[in-house]
């Protein structure tokens, strides 16, 4: 089984430098890049059915068509890397940011290339602190050997990079709000149109990526679609970084083809449940998704499988919620963080949130009432997709309503007992 983006990665040891990284190919695929006319690139990309591994599944390739490139488009254009994995649960691009910089740095620079980007961002989650230095020292290595700079390599092509550490908000996974937080303004959300990629950064055209979805590419350039597209299991081209956490044996992150199904996720890879815990559900892709249960376990773990299910892929970062464990708390810490990292900007989110949470507090300590749960259920729709600015809120009622749908019962228990059945 191929795992070309964590082959490389050792958690016993320091990070590759970068002759360590050259040795095994790296920066291979940018000079190959600076040999190739930018729209080759965004094809190959396209062709290899890379999809967005920051939550949305959208077409990589796709994503960069959109950017201007005829000769009235601006000189002047960006790429940011959105590594401000905020999502709870989610740690997936902590490893390749810690375990291989080099790699995102090339999938950058590929990325800049194909766009004409002249200028590249990392836009790092305050608290990796370890991963800011390994970074900065990878970018520092590049621009040494000219794989970073002006003429890089000789090909014409200049790119400047630079690693920006934001100050924690969840609302900086929404792009838009990355990027105002990129020009020192209050993370909030964009209108669009327009969108990011024709005035995005500066007014400028611009493309935000993860982390994961970037450290791909030179291994598309390297071995083609094609390849690329024989690593996975399912229609989405590629190896996928899954994560699991919660009361299992071997709690982790693995890299694996895309399509593995979650009973192989859990059960082979996370070792099953520990003992004195059953399984009740989980939720499949960080904590702004559905939750799935038992009757889910063999579907495949890939964007449209999951969606089929009632949930979304998301991160593929799952978090398991056991037997011993009380929905109403589990949803309520949720809605807790959900709350406070809402930016306010429009009225569902802002107020609705809070509600949300204050609701579930009292159900959780026995003060509820059934009409409590009629609140939450038309919560669930007044806070859903289409009637909030973002995708903020939309996402974090997703565990709140599968949550009334798979476990009323224990919402019922608290109502009717006046306090919480598990202890």
């Amino acid at each position: 089984m191929e795992r070309p983006l964590t082959k490389n990665i050792n958690p016993n040891r320091p990070p590759l430098n970068l002759k360590e990284y050259e040795m095994t190919g790296g920066y291979l695929a940018v000079r190959t890049v600076m040999k190739m006319e930018p729209k080759e690139v965004t094809e190959l990309v396209k062709e290899s059915n890379l999809k967005g591994r920051g939550g949305a599944g959208f077409s990589t390739g796709m994503k960069w068509s959109f950017v201007p490139m005829n000769e009235h488009a601006p000189p002047v254009k960006y790429l940011v890397a959105n590594a401000d994995e905020m999502e709870p649960g989610t740690f997936k691009d902590r490893m390749l940011l810690e375990g291989n910089p080099h790699q995102l740095i090339e999938g950058m620079i590929i990325a800049a290339y194909a766009i004409q980007a002249s200028t590249a961002y990392v836009f790092l989650r305050f608290a990796y602190k370890q991963a800011a230095e390994c970074i900065i020292k990878a970018i520092e290595e590049a621009y040494a050997a000219n794989y970073l700079g002006e003429n890089i390599q000789g090909s014409g092509y200049s790119l400047q990079m630079y690693l920006h550490t934001g100050v924690g908000r969840y609302m900086c996974g929404e792009e838009t709000a990355l990027l105002n937080a990129l020009e020192g303004k209050r993370a909030t959300p964009r209108a669009k149109p327009p969108f990011p990629q024709v005035s995005g950064l500066f007014g400028k055209p611009t493309i935000v990526n993860n982390v994961e979805t970037l450290c791909n590419l030179p291994h598309i350039i390297n071995n083609g679609a094609d390849w690329y597209k024989s690593l996975s299991y399912s229609e989405d081209g590629g190896t996928k970084l899954y994560g699991v956490s919660g009361h299992v044996n071997k709690p982790g992150c693995w890299e694996l083809p895309m399509g593995v199904t979650m009973r192989e996720l859990i059960e082979d890879y996370a070792g099953g449940m520990k003992a004195g815990y059953k399984f009740r559900g989980v939720l499949p892709g960080g904590a702004s998704t559905d939750f799935l249960v038992e009757q889910h376990m063999d579907i495949k773990m890939d964007f449209r499988s999951v969606a089929t299910a009632g949930s979304r892929l998301g991160t593929g970062t799952m978090i398991v919620l056991d037997d011993r464990t009380c929905p109403v708390g589990f949803v309520h810490n949720l809605e807790l963080f959900f709350s406070r990292e809402s930016c306010g900007w429009c009225t569902p989110c802002r107020e609705g949130l809070p509600w949300i949470e204050k609701i579930l507090l009292s159900i959780e300590r026995g003060n509820g009432s059934i009409n409590d749960l009629e609140i939450l259920d038309q919560h669930t729709k007044l806070l859903g997709p289409g009637n909030t600015f973002c995708a903020l809120a939309p996402g974090a009622v997703e565990p709140l309503q599968s949550a009334l749908k798979y476990f009323r019962e224990d919402f019922e228990r608290h109502v009717y007992e006046r306090k919480c059945p598990y202890g």
